[in-house]
């Protein structure tokens, strides 16, 4: 009975050590920089089969194309996704790691590194594509890399406003004409939030609050929606003006006829989306290949036919878009570093709180679709 119990046991043990070292092995490939990386990332991969990605892309433009190309190129990997904001990519991946069942080998989304980080759910890795990212947009510690960049500024109804006469600057938003002509998007870090941290960063602390103290006055709406619906509240004129809006947003509807423009201010405040690995990866070999071809030229092909910013320096955004890139237009940039978006968010937040919450909200939900029979 005793020389069975000690030979269970010693199975056991084996057959832990061996899941052990299969995990080790899973997690190593991960930042693995030999000159076989590649050949081993198939070869994995090939074992593996599928790959699942949960994205903040917009599905048709983006999502679905990424994946196409992707899969053309790796046949044998059969991928698929799930598309959500940020904040509830956060919430099904902390889920599905309490419940002990990951589904997820790929994230991306604004706003999401610092939620994953801070929650130690992403697994460091390395990729040789990250090279083509400048180094003062990538994580010293990476845990992430960058996946897009966002630019924010001003839309505005150019028939309620007449092109010439719109705010140009921060301090033009102060004018008294301005009252109770302006919108802002609240509920997400690239909102309000975002406008704030980036004044207090280009005025200082003290300075920063005399111009809050001034801009309540301004009666700012609050509108808690889409950023999208945002801009096309204001092409419809229910708001002359809305700030901190995607910037390229307003520019892809005046493309089409609408009446809307965008407004650089300076600093201009931009973001980067980040995409990264969670840690259990069930098949990390084509996670990292598909992060490979996300950052390739033929990846950030994709977002850049879609109107997103590509971060890969060899790959420029459409000409359309070019005047809003701070770099290519020669205006001044104050990029806000996940980590340093985090940072800021609790002062931020205490001061639209302060100031700003008490001014009239609006609230769109989004129409859930209907169900086909």
């Amino acid at each position: 009975m005793q020389k069975r119990f000690f030979k269970h046991t010693a199975m056991a043990i084996v057959a832990i050590g061996f899941l052990s070292m299969g995990t080790t092995q899973s997690a190593d490939i991960l930042t693995y920089t030999g000159s076989d990386r590649t050949a081993k990332l198939i070869a994995g991969a090939k074992k593996e089969g599928q790959l699942t990605l949960y994205t903040a892309l917009t599905v048709n433009q983006a999502v679905r194309p990424l994946i196409a190309g992707f899969m053309a190129k790796y046949p044998f990997i059969k991928m698929e996704y799930w598309r959500g904001s940020s904040r509830k990519i956060a919430q099904k991946v902390n889920a599905e790691r309490r419940a002990d069942s990951l589904v997820v080998d790929v994230m991306e989304g604004s706003g999401l590194a610092m939620i994953m980080v801070k929650s130690k759910a992403v697994a460091k890795f390395t990729t040789p594509m990250a090279d083509s990212v400048p180094k003062k947009f990538r994580d010293p510690d990476n845990l992430w890399v960058p996946s897009r960049f966002s630019y924010f500024g001003m839309a505005y109804n150019t028939k309620i406003v007449p092109p010439g006469s719109q705010p140009k600057t921060y301090q033009d938003l102060l004018d008294p004409k301005w009252k109770g002509k302006i919108a802002w998007r609240i509920g997400s870090e690239s909102g309000a939030p975002l406008f704030i941290t980036n004044i207090r960063q280009h005025l200082g602390e003290k300075k920063a609050k005399t111009y809050f103290e001034k801009l309540t006055g301004q009666g700012i709406v609050n509108f808690r929606g889409s950023a999208r619906t945002l801009v096309n509240r204001v092409v419809q004129g229910e708001y002359p003006l809305a700030i901190q809006i995607f910037a390229h947003h307003p520019v892809i509807s005046a493309k089409k006829g609408a009446p809307v423009a965008v407004q650089m201010m300076e600093p201009i405040p931009s973001i980067n989306g980040t995409i990264m690995v969670p840690k259990g990866s069930k098949h990390p070999h084509a996670a990292m290949l598909f992060i490979d071809y996300y950052l390739s030229k033929e990846g950030q092909g994709v977002l850049k036919k879609a109107r997103y910013f590509p971060v890969a320096a060899g790959v420029q955004p459409r000409k359309e878009l070019t005047p809003i890139v701070p770099n290519l237009a020669g205006t001044q940039e104050n990029f806000v570093a996940p980590a340093v978006l985090f940072a800021n968010r609790k002062v931020s937040n205490a001061i639209f709180k302060k100031y700003f919450k008490h001014g009239k909200t609006v609230v769109v939900k989004r129409k859930k679709k209907k169900k086909k029979k």
